[in-house]
């Protein structure tokens, strides 16, 4: 005899029961029936997926009045239809950080300016200027400096600068390649070793001191030359240089 009178009395609406197996199982879906759950009072909690066929109808407008929305294909909810191509705009161009020679104005103004006539190159006694490589892309065959292979020694009368017929390497413009920094764990002097050889062969006058044994740069005075990377004896070499990333831009005459 049903005791609850509020309750239909078919097996349909009574309370879902599990067994022992089940709960020792971990089968607690048993308890949800999906018959409790239907009505204005219950809402789904998260909507896995959207319906793609209803959601892009829902969208789409009618190609003349009266007209029904163009109809979607689609695969188990899923749209087949081809995609549209998009308009993207082309990335702006960035330039890569690269050396150049003393005197380099600004990067793209250099790169539309310099005809790669490697005269600059042939100019330097030292053999420091030599030709980007192919794998840089844009800026291949345009004058650099890796100091690994042969720094710049900083030339009293920079000939570079006065052969280069384009005057993308410009005496107008500080003679300044970028920067120098010490790495300390790297530098046999910042561990007890007696060592100033970055300090005694570097071109430029006060760029480099030693203070209580240990090379310090001078930020304001280094031009980026890579003399001292060039020479430093650690065994993995403790100068990092960088790049100058904004060079003066050379005013049209």
């Amino acid at each position: 005899m049903n005791n609850r009178p509020d309750q239909p009395d078919d097996d349909a609406a009574r309370e879902p029961r599990i067994s022992r197996r089940d709960l020792f199982h971990g089968k607690f879906w048993k308890l949800f029936q999906p018959q409790r759950f239907q009505g204005p009072r219950y809402k789904p909690l998260v909507k896995r997926y959207p319906k793609v066929a209803e959601d892009l109808e829902a969208k789409s407008t009618p190609t003349s009045a009266g007209a029904s929305p163009t109809s979607v294909r689609t695969f188990s909810g899923i749209s087949i239809e081809p995609v549209p191509t998009t308009a993207i705009e082309p990335a702006a161009t960035r330039s890569i950080p690269i050396f150049r020679p003393p005197g380099a104005i600004e990067e793209q103004q250099f790169l539309a300016g310099c005809t790669r006539c490697n005269e600059c190159s042939t100019a330097c006694p030292h053999q420091a200027i030599r030709p980007a490589a192919d794998r840089l892309g844009a800026v291949a065959g345009t004058p650099t400096i890796e100091a690994d292979i042969a720094a710049c020694l900083m030339c009293v009368d920079f000939p570079c600068i006065a052969a280069c017929e384009p005057g993308v390497l410009s005496d107008q413009i500080p003679a300044i390649m970028g920067t120098a920094l010490i790495t300390a764990h790297l530098c046999v002097a910042h561990h007890g070793t007696t060592c100033t050889v970055c300090s005694e062969r570097c071109p430029v006058e006060g760029a480099i001191t030693i203070e209580v044994g240990k090379p310090i740069v001078n930020e304001e005075l280094c031009t980026g030359c890579g003399v001292c990377r060039y020479v430093c004896p650690a065994p993995e070499n403790a100068i990092l240089l960088m790049p100058a990333f904004h060079r003066p831009t050379l005013a049209a005459d």
